[in-house]
């Protein structure tokens, strides 16, 4: 393992002074949903947390994560050290180490980033800027698509639909059963319902082999539908070629696959890949998430940003060869997300930073860490 550089400066404003983890109750989603047929959706009570990087000068950078007893863990044990004393303007040498400490710890893909993310908070504070101009920003405003759970029947997802597009989304993508012959039908229904106007996605959640994938693909094909994201479990990167060889939907791939933008580069290489998965939040932080959106241009592909959120947000102001935000749609009866307009779009934060202060201030902080 290589070692990190030594710091010497002990009067810089952007050097990294203290690293906290606040452990907090992260109460459920209501009603609680399901992705498909066998697989949990969401959590029940659980401990999330925070980390707060607090750099010389006061700036603090924040994260959050509903998986905090783990996180902490590796904070204690690992990466306190590590960064204590490190310029935080020094994110490439932070991911870098890291991506050196995750070859020991095996970091779950949730929590790799992390860091990262509190990194860019506190760099774009620095700079006076919202993260997505720090980042270079592209665009002030982006289409949102409505995401799914997985409801119960056909006609429950048409009344979905029909209420995501009175809503003014202007696309939708299904995340259905894990049936091939069900998700077909539904896959059919939903284009007959919104027409040929509407942008249609579906996510099969890993859900198939790879002769129910090929099926599913086809129907997606015979629909128009725009992308087939996740059909396969990401190990087998043949799988995909394979499936890509037999539809003519795009696939869009790499999206819980570990390896950061190395692996992303191999589905790319392989020829299966018609877009490529990006985000904060499995593929190493913003570092991550921009080294992949990068890359996919390099190819003329484009780099969706995966789940919303503030961070996603961002990211989607950043990045030229994205195309829609995603907002996740939970209940049967569909209320918009807060930062999704009437007109279906979702504008860029003036928001200092990433913005989570208003969510950081209702957290009630432990003893020696100010409010």
């Amino acid at each position: 393992m290589n070692s990190a550089p030594t710091v010497t400066s002990s009067n810089m404003p952007s050097r990294i002074v203290s690293v906290d983890v606040v452990l907090v109750d992260s109460p459920p989603i209501t009603p609680a949903y399901v992705w498909r047929k066998g697989l949990p959706g969401s959590d029940g009570d659980t401990v999330g947390a925070w980390l707060v990087i607090t750099v010389e000068s006061g700036i603090r950078g924040y994260a959050f994560t509903p998986r905090g007893v783990v996180f902490k863990d590796i904070v204690e044990r690992r990466l306190r050290a590590e960064l204590i004393g490190h310029d935080a303007f020094s994110r490439e040498l932070l991911w870098q180490r890291v991506w050196e400490m995750d070859r020991v710890e095996q970091i779950p893909l949730h929590l790799f980033g992390l860091v990262d993310v509190a990194l860019w908070d506190i760099g774009a504070k620095l700079a006076g800027l919202p993260l997505h101009k720090f980042l270079g920003g592209y665009r002030d405003a982006i289409p949102a698509y409505a995401s799914t759970v997985t409801f119960r029947d056909i006609p429950e997802y048409m009344d979905v639909a029909d209420q995501c597009r009175e809503l003014g989304y202007p696309a939708i993508k299904l995340h259905a059963w894990g049936d091939a012959r069900q998700d077909a039908q539904l896959i059919a229904a939903l284009r007959e319902r919104m027409g040929d106007e509407m942008d249609l996605m579906y996510d099969g959640s890993a859900g198939f082999d790879l002769a129910d994938a090929i099926y599913v693909g086809r129907a997606l094909t015979d629909s128009g539908y725009l992308w087939y994201e996740e059909p396969m479990r990401e190990y087998s990167i043949a799988a995909h070629k394979a499936l890509a060889d037999r539809v003519d939907v795009p696939l869009l791939v790499a999206e819980t696959s570990a390896g950061a933008h190395m692996n992303v580069a191999d589905f790319i290489a392989s020829g299966c890949a018609s877009a490529v998965r990006t985000s904060a939040g499995l593929k190493g932080g913003v570092t991550g998430a921009m080294r992949i959106a990068h890359l996919a241009d390099s190819f003329l592909l484009r780099a969706e940003v995966h789940t919303g959120g503030l961070v996603s947000a961002h990211l989607c102001m950043a990045i030229p060869n994205t195309t829609y935000y995603e907002s996740l749609v939970t209940s049967s009866v569909v209320t918009r997300e807060d930062v999704v307009g009437a007109d279906g779009l979702v504008r860029a934060s003036s928001a200092v930073g990433i913005g989570w202060e208003e969510q950081w201030a209702r957290t009630e902080t432990p003893a020696g860490l100010p409010a």
